[in-house]
This record gives structure tokens, C-alpha cells and sequence, in this order.
């Protein structure tokens, strides 16, 4: 699941591939960004020459960010609750759920956007819902 919609970048013209390849022989790979250039860390790095060595063979490439989703047993963990009581806030939509086949899976910034609120609402008195 990711906030932002994936970008589909179309191959490039066979002259330009080819370039790129023979640039991408070179061992270090400067990123330029307002003309100052940043040393990316390894996986960044990584990723980077893996998108341009697929422009390079001439393929048309899709980039799309990935958040990492909990299990019910982690984000349970996370907020302290119950098993039962995580499937309580996504069965209500408290908690945004996805699936995957039949297991559920939380983003970790619901949970603690969760408790965040949770702590702002006990400072006066318990909160509506909990266990």
C-alpha cells in the first residue's frame, strides 16, 4: 500500500539507452541535485543503478514506493492491545487495513498516529473503546 501512485517511465530511444549503458561502466554513479552532487547510501545506490541499467536495456520501467504493513501480532504489539482488539479497530475503520488473501495488514503510522491520539484523549480520562 503507498500514498503515492506509481509512475511508469516509457523505454528510451535505443541511442540514449546505449549511452546510458556505457556511462553506468563507470564504478562510482554521481546524483546531482541543484548542481551539488550527493553520495547516495548503498541502498539507495543499488536501487538507483538497478532503474538505470533497465533504461540502459532499453526497458520501460515503473517505480512505486512500498511502506512496510504489520502483521495483527505487530501492530498489536506496537499499541499494546490484544489481538482481538486489533481486529476490533480495523473491523470498525479505526485502523486502515489491507489485505493479503485473507491476513490482515496495518500500516505502522496508523497505529501510531493511534496512540498518539489515544495518549492526547487520557490526559482527560480513559478513552471510549479500550479493553
Amino acid at each position: 500500500m503507498s500514498r503515492f501512485a506509481p509512475r511508469t517511465t516509457p523505454a528510451l530511444a535505443p541511442e540514449e539507452a546505449a549511452a546510458l549503458g556505457r556511462a553506468l561502466t563507470a564504478q562510482d554513479v554521481s546524483v546531482f541535485a541543484n548542481g551539488t552532487a550527493h553520495r547516495l547510501a548503498p541502498e539507495a545506490d543499488a536501487a538507483v543503478k538497478d532503474l538505470l541499467a533497465r533504461l540502459a536495456r532499453g526497458e520501460s520501467v515503473t517505480v512505486s514506493s512500498a511502506e512496510p504493513l504489520l502483521t495483527v501480532a505487530q501492530a498489536a504489539e506496537l499499541a499494546g492491545v490484544s489481538h482481538t482488539y486489533v481486529r476490533k479497530l480495523t473491523d470498525l475503520g479505526t485502523w486502515p487495513v489491507e489485505y493479503r488473501g485473507s491476513h490482515r495488514r496495518i500500516r505502522r503510522e496508523d497505529v501510531l498516529a493511534w496512540l498518539a491520539g489515544q495518549k492526547g484523549s487520557r490526559k482527560g480520562g480513559p478513552a471510549v473503546g479500550e479493553d
